[in-house]
């Protein structure tokens, strides 16, 4: 009886793996990917495990050998350097959203709808992510680069790790204002609180983000309708409602 136990847990144990897909997300689609998964769940039995970060970071995190199945990068080109390292399955990456930068402050009124206080200089402090880890904090120096600013401002800067952790600055008000992805800011199609100027798409290169089926979950099928599922019309409502084009 004991041994028939023990093969009963462990079987449970291999099927409900079975049933699993572990996902690597950037930071940036935090909020809109915890739903989607719950839609997700619903629908098909199969259960998600996100882990948050900056693309650079899962990068680095996936070529040292993490068990993640799926990534959902904030840009084209880690997914595509994973398919040429053998990391990713060749054909499976695809563009699942497309990004916005967002200049805000918890304050209301302090960012005006034309990005002028970047010009005054009436603040101490300007968040924004890592450039080297996080594409949306290469896209803010961008296009702070392209505004003629960069130089002026660097001093100002206060950096974090991934887009979370800038979003955090800001709202702490560690940081007057900073450099967030829409989606952190918006609920329902509106400006959660405080102030805020989208940044034009024509100053920074496009916050293309891409999905890729990692090597280790070729064989899972629960990694498989992740991926399908995201494609949906369903999936693509809930992008959507936080801002990203898809």
């Amino acid at each position: 009886m004991a041994k028939i136990i023990l093969w009963m847990a462990a079987w449970l144990a291999l099927n409900v793996q079975a049933g699993e897909v572990g996902v690597a997300v950037a930071a940036n689609f935090t909020a809109p990917m915890q739903k989607i998964v719950q839609v997700f769940e619903q629908e098909t039995g199969y259960k998600a495990v996100l882990s948050f970060g900056s693309t650079g970071n899962l990068y680095a995190q996936i070529k040292n050998g993490a068990p993640f199945q799926v990534l959902l990068a904030a840009d084209e080109e880690t997914p595509l350097k994973l398919e040429k390292e053998g990391l990713a399955q060749a054909g499976s990456r695809f563009t699942y959203a497309t990004g916005k930068l967002v200049l805000w402050s918890k304050q209301p009124g302090l960012v005006d709808d034309k990005g002028d206080i970047l010009r005054s200089g009436n603040f101490q402090r300007i968040a924004l992510a890592n450039p080297k880890l996080a594409p949306y904090g290469a896209a803010a120096v961008e296009a702070l680069a392209q505004l003629g600013l960069w130089p002026a401002l660097q001093p100002k800067v206060v950096q974090g790790d991934n887009i979370a952790q800038t979003y955090q600055f800001v709202a702490t008000e560690n940081a007057q204002l900073g450099f967030v992805a829409l989606s952190q800011v918006m609920v329902d199609g509106k400006l959660a609180q405080g102030s805020a100027w989208v940044v034009p798409a024509t100053l920074h290169a496009p916050l293309a983000q891409s999905a890729v089926l990692l090597g280790k979950g070729s064989d899972n099928p629960a990694a498989v309708a992740l991926l399908r599922f995201l494609r949906s019309d369903r999936a693509k409502a809930i992008i959507r409602s936080f801002g990203y084009d898809c």
